[in-house]
């Protein structure tokens, strides 16, 4: 009976040994959690080991406890923020007291001087200083004309060739190292001007005697930059002498069209344009009357307003959200108002009564409504002929209040067979206006600019009042028409650039990887806004209108011309002391207009030379974004309460949580941040200062032993301090200044002053500016009883900033160790092995006073100077460089820790990768705590790949894991693939990015920028176009043969396929993200008609798409770590691929480290970027940016000077001459014989 029993146990037991075989063989099908692939407590390690390595190797690199021991000497005080905007406030205010008392003198001068020569006669032989022809020694003469020239048809009588002047040049680098003599001016004469016109050459004539004044005015002020006299005749006269320049295609300046001229030339006005729409106003007259819209628009600024209108049945704004107000003639409204009439097309028969009626109503409502100018008004009216005078308009709205006329007419007559000209002369001659009668486009400008002289009749008949003007921001020289020149050179470089490199790779060029390639490069090309670019020299200029003095001047009130002076932007801001604002501190200023003057997140250029379109009308609430996640142009109330009291000159100050972006608007923090703002006297200017609340309130300070003189009494040589050339200061600080001397660079500069400061007898400057010559006259002959004062010239002709020399020496003597050769010399093999073996190649350390310090390394121990040089080439503006922001405000996330950062998009390139890593030093003292300086160091991205791969061996090198070190802001510092170092992780892998956001690791910050350029095509259709004219068909027939011609070419050269992806890719949308895949260039499921349609495809591409600058708003969407202390996502274990990846922080730095199993399926088209979208603000189908804005437009504070009317000014009887008829008796005689006999 055993054996039953033994043979049923043998049978369960070969069941069960089955059974076993069958699960051995199913488990490598069955589908185990990939996710667990990924062991959590390894990955902790990986972090924690990598996390040491790197901080041990900063502390010994960068001996920061040293450095923070070398600064326990010093001590900390606290930030008065009122008190540093008030005396930054008074330090401008009395700069610019000097810039307006040389304009003062050079404008008594002219009106005395064109009053004493009043009789002198023009000599059309005068010989000047022409800046466009003046030679210099050396230069060869050009040839005199032969034979004798022909009769000017213009002028009636022969041309006349002067010799050009000779002068010898200098460069000076406090004009921007432009060649220039000071002992002459030079004169500059628009094209459109002929300087041997009688009035003209008189008036250059006599205004050569303002050499004598421009020179005092240098010699009174060194720090005066270009002196000039803008004459009423067209030309400028520009001290010192220099030579125009000529790179430039067209010479397209005209002082007279400039803002500081304008502005000072005439008060403030609101103008209405009337332009005929009737249907008689087509081809050359169309073209003429657009010429003047154009040029009158030319001559507005921020304190005017204006609107177009064209009238034929009915009145038409042209541009459609415009409609029934003015808008303020800003660059991005002006460029609106030109766009809309260069659509315009002429059609049914003109209305005057209806049109003037209707400008006349839309004045008086703007006056009545505290809306516009408030100050001047005019009426232009632009067209070939009015059916009669429309008195009854002009008294209803025009006459009601004898002499006075407030509105002005000003009448261009459009034409040169016109017979019906006295109605519209009357028009002009009965309102105080101008009459001018126009046949010919290059006319134009003299002709619309007679207007000027008539707005400043008020100003001139007054003669006393002189306002002081101060303009807006600009580029000097430049002009906006110039932006669209540029853009279009450059996009025919584009062109030539894509042809060239189709002949050399062919195909290769349509593969996805190079069109990706071509598109992105040139995506960045546009989004580089430099915030320091040296290509513009940016200003403000301060002017005054110069009257006409004689006698009998007061029957026309002729204004001379304007004098001004320019006050460059970075001459102001060298006076604001940023060292007292500390590390993320700034200040701006802001106009009447809510206007930034400058700001640090002022980005007037694109592509790195191209002005933006409306590059100086930037509001100061579109620079600074509060953090509250409003929408785009949703903006805080108390921020727009802030403006208020802003633009008002109050004084003022106000905490608010903002959102600051920095390193080419890639990164963002947000930050709680104080400010404080007070006016800047007798300027429409107003001062505003702003440093973070958490270490801005506490500053750094020298004690009184340590002060430089008592070093001095010493014995000690603080000149010593700087030794060596590991050294560099900040080359944008005032430390001193010589007001007549240059140095080649600021370090030989202050070597100098600290040999003075040596010296027996040093003392320091009370101010960097003197006192103009009229103020210290009043004070002097007050206190004095000879009432002699001595002259600026006799005063010390230099400046330093003491405070800021003090901090210096003091940081020079704590740290002079720092870059001692010696003091890094180590016998210890380890240390040396330790910097070897990382790859350090430089460590360096910048204080709060702007010095900088470096030591170099080299991989076989020996020193390479010319990592240092390339270090000190980028990296000398101390507490304004990026790493050193960044290691302060990472302080405050983890004080004991390293910021590590790499260049952007840093893989593509193909030399060596540094890694940057930057560590804050603060000084405690009394429970305040202030930031000291910063160390640091650069060692090779390729050195941190070897320790990341030795700590995570092969794990991260398998194909089932993707390993990953990002920073702060989500960009790749280390991945398995070296190509993505640099790039945004959204880019790389939007499904984990996600992820990392919805798990609260990254937050989300959006940031709105309001300076943005986008291209419009310039070949949008409107369907209303093809109706406009036959011709239209010829024109289409002569394209089709241009085009047939130009295709049978290039199918020839084979070039087509190349040519047409690059512009079916380049020009589909500039502002995308992606490109478009390319079109295939075979035929189609072997049909024979996709060869036709794809040629078809082709012939399109073949003509460039040309695009024009369009301002618009963009957004980016950054990232930045979820810092809260323990966080609980960095507990979580991976789980399946509901979880695919393991998160962790890397201790002491600002890096996390990503470890993701790749076996789970993820959305490769899922992709995060932080590149700039454009907000689309749904808009209806006409209507722009422009309107938008219009129709939410912010307050404004009017300009304080108005002078709009004048008693006499009604017996001023110049209003334009008429037309003059000459009968040709010949062929009357004729037409009466034939009408005697027919």
């Amino acid at each position: 009976m055993a054996w039953p029993r033994t043979r049923t146990l043998a049978h369960w037991w070969r069941l069960c040994l089955g059974l076993f075989s069958i699960v051995v063989w199913l488990v490598p099908c069955v589908n185990l959690q990939p996710a667990e692939n990924i062991n959590y407590n390894l990955v902790h390690s990986w972090a924690d080991k990598l996390g040491m390595e790197l901080f041990h190797l900063g502390d010994f690199i960068t001996r920061r406890k040293e450095v923070q021991e070398s600064f326990k000497e010093a001590k900390v005080v606290s930030r008065n923020g009122a008190s540093i905007v008030d005396s930054m406030a008074k330090e401008i205010e009395m700069m610019m007291d000097l810039k307006v008392s040389a304009v003062r003198r050079i404008m008594d001068t002219a009106e005395n001087t064109a009053l004493s020569h009043q009789n002198d006669l023009a000599d059309k032989m005068f010989s000047y200083y022409n800046a466009k022809e003046m030679l210099e020694p050396g230069d060869p003469f050009p040839p005199i004309p032969t034979p004798a020239p022909d009769m000017d048809k213009d002028i009636g009588e022969p041309l006349i060739y002067v010799q050009p002047k000779v002068v010898v040049l200098e460069k000076r680098p406090e004009f921007h190292n432009t060649p220039v003599n000071f002992s002459v001016s030079s004169v500059h004469v628009p094209v459109n001007v002929f300087d041997r016109a009688p009035d003209v050459i008189k008036a250059i004539q006599w205004s050569e005697n303002l050499d004598q004044i421009f020179r005092d005015n240098y010699k009174n002020d060194p720090t005066l930059s270009w002196q000039f006299f803008g004459s009423s005749t067209g030309f400028m006269r520009q001290f010192p002498a220099s030579k125009w320049n000529k790179d430039v295609p067209v010479d397209l300046y005209d002082c007279r069209l400039r803002s500081w001229y304008m502005e000072a030339a005439t008060s403030p006005k609101d103008i209405v344009i009337l332009m005929d729409g009737s249907g008689s106003m087509l081809g050359q007259r169309l073209d003429i009357a657009k010429h003047v819209v154009n040029t009158i628009l030319d001559t507005l600024g921020t304190n005017d307003f204006v609107n177009i209108f064209t009238f034929a049945k009915e009145v038409s704004p042209v541009v459609s959200c415009f409609e029934d107000l003015l808008i303020q003639a800003n660059l991005d409204n002006i460029r609106e108002l030109k766009e809309g009439i260069e659509s315009f097309k002429p059609k049914s028969i003109a209305n005057y009564t209806a049109a003037l009626t209707f400008a006349f109503e839309l004045l008086e409502d703007t006056k009545s409504s505290s809306r516009g100018a408030q100050c001047n008004q005019a009426i232009m009216v632009i067209g070939d002929g009015a059916p009669e005078n429309n008195r009854a308009v002009f008294e209803l709205h025009n006459w009601r209040d004898p002499p006075y006329k407030p509105v002005r007419v000003f009448t261009y007559l459009i034409g040169k067979e016109v017979a019906n000209w006295d109605d519209i002369r009357w028009m002009a001659c009965e309102n105080q206006g101008y009459y001018v009668h126009l046949s010919d486009t290059a006319e134009v400008r003299e002709m619309v600019l007679n207007y000027i002289p008539v707005m400043a009749r008020p100003l001139v008949l007054g003669r006393h009042d002189h306002p002081v003007i101060w303009s807006q921001v600009y580029a000097d020289i430049e002009d906006t028409k110039l932006s669209d020149y540029l853009w279009e050179i450059k996009q025919c470089e584009e062109q030539k650039a894509d042809v060239l490199e189709y002949w050399q790779v062919q195909d290769r060029m349509l593969e996805p990887s190079e069109m990706h390639r071509r598109e992105y490069r040139r995506m960045k090309e546009t989004w580089n806004q430099p915030v320091d670019s040296n290509v513009y020299q940016f200003m403000t200029t301060v002017s005054m209108p110069i009257y006409d003095r004689r006698e009998n001047a007061t029957r026309i009130a002729n204004i001379l011309g304007v004098a001004g002076t320019d006050v460059p932007i970075n001459d102001i801001k060298k006076l604001l002391s940023p060292f007292m604002l500390g590390v993320n501190g700034y200040a701006f200023i802001v106009t009447n207009n809510g206007y930034i003057l400058f700001h640090p997140d002022f980005r007037p250029i694109f592509q790195g030379y191209i002005l933006k379109p409306s590059y100086n009308s930037v509001d100061m609430i579109e620079v600074e974004l509060l953090d509250d996640d409003k929408g785009a142009r949703d903006f805080n109330p108390v921020l727009l309460t802030i403006r208020d009291s802003i633009i008002n000159q109050s004084t003022g100050s106000k905490w608010m949580l903002v959102k600051n972006h920095f390193d080419e608007m890639k990164r963002v923090i947000r930050i709680k941040r104080q400010y404080y703002w007070t006016a800047i006297k007798k300027t429409p200017f107003t001062l505003v200062i702003s440093y973070p609340e958490q270490y801005g309130v506490s500053r750094m300070d020298i004690r009184t032993e340590q002060e430089i003189h008592r070093v001095n009494i010493k014995g000690t040589n603080i000149r010593s301090f700087f030794d060596g050339k590991r050294w560099k200061i900040h080359p944008d600080w005032l430390f001193c200044k010589h007001s007549n001397r240059t140095f080649k660079t600021p370090e030989i500069e202050l070597l100098y002053f600290l040999e003075r400061m040596s010296e027996p007898g040093w003392r320091w400057p009370g101010s960097r500016s003197a006192m103009p010559p009229e103020h210290a006259a009043a004070m002097f002959s007050n206190n004095s009883s000879t009432g002699r004062y001595p002259s600026i010239n006799e005063k010390e002709s230099y400046y330093c900033d003491r405070q800021l020399m003090q901090a210096l020496v003091f940081d020079a003597r704590v740290t002079g160790w720092f870059s001692n050769k010696t003091s890094w010399h180590s016998k210890d093999e380890k240390g040396n092995e330790f910097k070897q073996r990382f790859g350090v190649t430089l460590a360096f350390l910048a204080t709060h006073s702007g010095l900088t310090r470096w030591h170099e390394f080299h991989s076989n121990g020996l020193e390479d100077t010319r990592i240092g040089e390339a270090f000190s080439q980028n990296n000398t503006r101390a507490i304004d460089e990026i790493w050193y922001k960044r290691a302060v405000d990472q302080h405050f996330v983890r004080e004991e820790s390293f910021v590590y950062s790499v260049p952007f998009d840093a893989g593509e390139s193909k030399s060596e990768i540094l890694v940057t890593a930057s560590h804050a030093i603060f000084h405690n003292e009394g429970g305040k705590a202030a930031p000291a300086a910063v160390v640091g160091f650069q060692f090779q991205h390729s050195a941190l790949y070897k320790l990341f791969h030795n700590i995570t061996g092969n794990a991260c090198a398998m194909d089932d894991k993707d390993c990953y070190i990002l920073d702060n802001n989500g960009y790749v510092v280390i991945s398995t693939r070296v190509h993505e170092t640099g790039r945004f992780f959204g880019e790389v892998n939007g499904a984990i990015m996600k992820r990392l956001l919805e798990e609260n690791v990254y937050k989300r910050v959006i940031v709105y920028d309001y300076q943005a350029v986008c291209f419009k095509s310039k070949n949008d259709n409107n369907a209303s176009s093809m109706l406009l004219s036959p011709f239209i068909h010829v024109l289409r027939l002569g394209k089709w043969l241009l085009h047939t011609a130009l295709w049978y070419i290039v199918q020839l050269m084979q070039w087509a396929p190349g040519v047409s992806a690059h512009f079916a890719d380049m020009h589909g949308d500039l502002n995308g993200t992606e490109p478009r895949p390319p079109p295939e260039h075979h035929e189609r499921n072997g049909h024979g008609n996709g060869k036709k349609k794809n040629d078809d495809t082709w012939l399109r591409y073949l003509t460039l798409h040309r695009t024009r600058l369009k301002t618009c708003d963009m957004q980016r969407e950054l990232y930045t770590l979820f810092n809260e202390k323990d966080n609980v996502v960095y507990n979580m274990t991976a789980h399946a691929c509901e979880r695919p990846f393991v998160v962790l922080p890397i201790p002491n730095s600002n890096l996390i480290l990503l470890v993701i199993d790749q076996l789970c399926p993820r959305d490769a088209s899922l992709i995060l970027t932080v590149n700039p979208q454009t907000i689309d603000y749904h808009l209806p189908v006409n209507d722009s940016l422009a309107c938008f804005k219009q129709a939410n437009e912010f307050n404004r504070v009017r300009p304080q000077s108005c002078i709009s009317r004048h008693a006499n000014e009604s017996a001023i009887k110049l209003c334009g001459k008429g037309c003059a008829v000459y009968a040709n008796l010949g062929l009357l005689l004729l037409c009466h014989i034939l009408s005697r006999w027919l």
